[in-house]
């Protein structure tokens, strides 16, 4: 007996069975392809956030020494809307963490290197040294394994 004899005899059993295997095939490929377009959607939602939040930098005075590598805090200290301003991008650095740790968004390239020269420079670094007690463990290790390796 060969197989065009079986087939003959088990047809509807035959197409049934490939007819679920195509099904969960499809459903496999659908899921992956809605999956990776969420994950780009939600970077493209980061990256309008990162932009709102910089923006700050550019239509507030301000705030130009923040990205200053020169500033003596010990002449003329963080003011307070400095310390706000970088808490907000903590804040919104952390979202990103997590966004990227539970591979809800495409990982930027060189990010790490990023987020190193940001909390290298005196201001972020003067307000990551206040507040990093109180960041989640492994966030707070990522931003300083990023400064480590500035």
């Amino acid at each position: 007996m060969g197989f065009f004899d079986w087939l003959g005899q088990n047809w509807l059993d035959f197409l049934q069975t490939a007819g679920i295997i195509g099904g969960l095939v499809f459903t496999a490929k659908t899921v992956r392809d809605d999956a990776r377009e969420r994950r780009i959607t939600n970077l493209l939602f980061l990256t309008k956030n990162h932009r709102e939040v910089w923006s700050n930098v550019l239509y507030r005075p301000d705030l130009e020494r923040i990205l200053d590598e020169a500033v003596d805090l010990k002449q003329r200290p963080l003011t307070t809307g400095e310390h706000l301003f970088v808490m907000l991008v903590i804040q919104h650095l952390h979202s990103a963490f997590k966004a990227m740790k539970d591979r809800l968004v495409i990982k930027p390239e060189l990010v790490a290197r990023d987020v190193g020269a940001f909390f290298a420079l005196p201001i972020p670094n003067a307000v990551w040294k206040h507040v990093k007690g109180l960041q989640d463990d492994d966030f707070a290790a990522f931003v300083e394994s990023c400064l480590e390796s500035k």
